[in-house]
């Protein structure tokens, strides 16, 4: 699959622009000596976590990215698509595990079904 068949759900922006804003402001504090200078990693780990972390979707898999790492979940996997009470989409898969799906909400399921090339359908009636 070619990336432009590929459909990224990502966490907002205004995550990274805080992340930026606290960076800049924890700069006092961790030069005041040098063994605050961990102190800059935390902001640092925000920004590339929400530049990096979501889920991606094609017609063969999900991915589901974290800030060093990624999971790839064949379609196959996948017995069941939902949202959960607080609004996430959850993935149920076919061995019973609840996966919740980064970055996506339960109103962007059909938005997400629809990058597997399949239908929709309504097993509730």
């Amino acid at each position: 699959m070619s990336r432009a068949d590929t459909l990224h759900f990502r966490h907002n922006q205004a995550i990274l622009v805080a992340a930026i804003v606290a960076f800049i402001g924890a700069l006092p504090l961790a030069t005041a000596r040098w063994w605050l200078l961990w102190v800059l990693l935390v902001p640092l780990a925000v920004a590339v976590w929400s530049w990096r972390a979501g889920t991606d979707a094609d017609t063969r898999e999900l991915r589901l990215r974290a800030l060093v790492g990624q999971r790839r979940i064949p379609w196959e996997r996948v017995a069941e698509l939902s949202g959960d009470a607080r609004g996430r989409a959850v993935a149920r898969l076919d061995d019973g595990e609840l996966l919740v799906l980064p970055a996506v909400r339960a109103a962007d399921l059909p938005r997400l079904i629809s990058a597997t090339g399949r239908e929709l359908t309504d097993n509730a009636g």
